[in-house]
């Protein structure tokens, strides 16, 4: 396999967009590319996630986005795996360019539902959950994660204020992100006193519904020459599924996706939890960030919570987590999210990350989930 590097990455700000999913994914494509200081006509291929263009009344969105960066005779597919869509695309994109089959290939993730109201862009996030068992059923995903809340609330005493604290940490580093969907520091007090969405999980336990775009562009090193920007050496892709129903599973304190793609990931690495600096997990709810720490063998299981809450997982902490402010904080365009956790790891590598600046930056995971696990990806990145 070819050493297979990201050369350009790009985002706009989450939250509501005036332009259309297409334009904001055009546009941060072409962005991308401009930072990776490559050929766009050397783009072999790209992988477009867009979970629900549907809403847009735009499907087939490759070709349109290729056609815009005049690249309409290069192949495009739509990869869609609910929230954790662009983050398979990257992997598509990196077994493409690993393999030999490709010399570099581009990945955008967009959405955009702000123009929905409240019932019906939940009725599209929704189609991520098991319709027949779960959604028809009433489950929705707060629902869904208060249950996964409670089971690890009751096997391992995790508080309130516990979760309270993901919240805060993640308002403050996405306070200090000019890609951020919220760009506020909150209390903890602010975040006992918001309302119960689905118990015990309170409003600011939960991500918002955003809009967004992201993009990254995978090359293998021998076609890069020199590169205009520090790349991310991948040094691990690993993708992995699990049943995906809730109720079929032995175990509620975990996601079990996570833990056979990051046994997978740190295999292919050829190293452990130890060695990574910083990550950007999936933290959809604050309990979902607790236990992806755990799951990803960062923190046995029941200790994460607290160590969050002693600021171990803090900007300047023994392993921050997010810097970027999470889903939490940065905002969860749902097709755009993986590709955007690996904006944030390319500008920590290249120390553009302004007051949100990690101080280690020599490896980096992302971990990104869809739905309540019924998939998953894990990425690891070192420097050159």
């Amino acid at each position: 396999m070819r050493e297979t590097w990201v050369v350009g990455a790009a985002t706009n700000r989450y939250g509501k967009m005036a332009e259309t999913g297409r334009e904001a994914a055009t546009r941060v494509a072409l962005e991308a590319l401009d930072v990776s200081g490559i050929d766009p006509k050397r783009i072999g291929y790209t992988f477009v996630s867009n979970a629900f263009g549907v809403a847009e009344r735009q499907a087939h969105l490759g070709p349109l986005i290729n056609t815009a960066l005049g690249l309409p005779d290069v192949p495009s597919a739509t990869i869609e795996s609910a929230c954790s869509s662009s983050s398979a695309g990257l992997h598509e994109a990196f077994v493409h360019v690993a393999g030999g089959f490709l010399d570099a290939a581009l990945v955008v993730g967009v959405e955009k539902l702000s123009h929905l109201d409240t019932l019906a862009a939940t009725s599209y996030f929704a189609m991520g959950a098991d319709s027949a068992f779960e959604t028809r059923n009433g489950a929705t995903f707060p629902g869904l994660y208060a249950t996964l809340a409670h089971a690890h609330r009751q096997k391992y005493g995790t508080t309130s204020e516990q979760l309270g604290a993901v919240a805060v940490k993640n308002h403050a580093n996405g306070a200090k992100n000019p890609h951020a969907h919220f760009q506020k520091e909150i209390s903890l007090e602010t975040y006992l006193r918001s309302p119960v969405i689905a118990s015990p999980l309170r409003l600011y336990d939960c991500c918002p519904f955003s809009d967004g775009a992201a993009a990254v562009v995978v090359a293998a090193r021998e076609m890069v020459g020199a590169p205009s920007a520090e790349p991310l050496v991948i040094r691990a892709s690993a993708r992995s599924g699990s049943v995906a129903e809730m109720q079929d599973r032995p175990d509620l304190t975990g996601l079990p996706a996570t833990r056979t793609a990051a046994s997978a990931a740190f295999r292919q690495a050829g190293v452990g939890p130890e060695k990574i600096d910083f990550t950007e997990v999936h933290d959809c709810f604050t309990i979902a960030e607790v236990m992806a720490l755990e799951d990803l063998g960062f923190y046995p299981k029941g200790r994460a919570a607290a160590a969050g809450a002693a600021g171990e997982t803090s900007l300047q902490g023994k392993l921050p987590v997010n810097p970027s402010g999470g889903l939490k904080a940065k905002g969860h365009p749902v097709s755009a999210t993986g590709a955007g956790q690996v904006v944030e790891i390319f500008e920590q590598f290249n120390r553009r990350a302004g007051a949100r600046q990690v101080p280690k930056t020599e490896w980096a995971l992302a971990h990104n989930v869809g739905a309540t696990g019924g998939s998953c990806s894990v990425h690891i990145f070192s420097h050159r």
